[in-house]
C-alpha cells in the first residue's frame, strides 16, 4: 500500500473549464465508477451535453439498480442560483 500526502492545489489548474475539462474527467469510466462507490450507484449509460429544451445539462446517467436518471450539473465555484436553476429545469424536463 502506498501512501501519500494531501497538497493543497488550484482547481483550475487541473480543470480550466468546468464544462469541457472537468465533465470530460468525471465521465471516465474509472471516475464515474469512483463517484458510484462513493455514492452507492450503479450510473450506467453515461452521456454528456444532453439537451434539455434550449439548455445542455453537463452528464446524464442511468442508475441501474433503481432505474432513475441521474443529472449532474458541475460547477467548480460557489454555487449560484444559475445552476440551481439549470438542475430544477433538466429535472422537470425531459431528459
Amino acid at each position: 500500500m502506498k501512501i501519500g500526502t494531501l497538497k493543497e492545489v488550484d482547481i483550475r489548474d487541473l480543470w480550466k473549464h468546468g464544462q469541457y475539462d472537468f465533465s470530460n474527467w468525471l465521465a471516465e469510466p474509472e471516475n464515474i465508477e469512483y463517484l458510484n462507490d462513493i455514492l452507492g450507484l450503479t450510473l450506467v449509460d453515461v452521456n454528456q451535453e444532453v439537451y434539455v429544451g434550449s439548455y445542455r445539462c453537463d452528464i446524464v446517467a442511468k442508475d441501474e439498480t433503481s432505474e432513475t436518471k441521474v443529472i449532474i450539473e458541475n460547477q467548480l465555484e460557489q454555487s449560484n442560483h444559475d445552476h440551481l436553476g439549470k438542475i430544477i429545469t433538466y429535472a422537470s424536463g425531459e431528459v
